[in-house]
């Protein structure tokens, strides 16, 4: 199993990713420190929920199309 990496390193790579300028990709990015461009998108998302900037619950809201609500199984059971 590979060794993870130092917290530093991914907060300067986060930092980069952040302040990157407009048209340059999290794929490119995320080649140029050599790490996988979804690794780098959990390290942004973490730094999010670690900053404040967005809660847990909104991190929920990633994988989600906006405007699609989630229904549960028992929402259209009586119809």
């Amino acid at each position: 199993m590979p060794k993870p990496y130092p917290q530093e390193f991914r907060e300067d790579v986060v930092r980069v990713a952040r302040g990157r300028e407009p048209g340059v990709t999290i794929d490119q990015v995320a080649a140029d420190f050599g790490v996988h461009p979804m690794t780098l998108s959990k390290w942004m998302r973490r730094a999010d929920v670690d900053d404040g900037t967005k809660t847990r619950a909104e991190q929920h809201e990633y994988g989600r199309e906006p405007g699609v609500e989630e229904t549960s199984s028992a929402a259209g059971a009586g119809e």
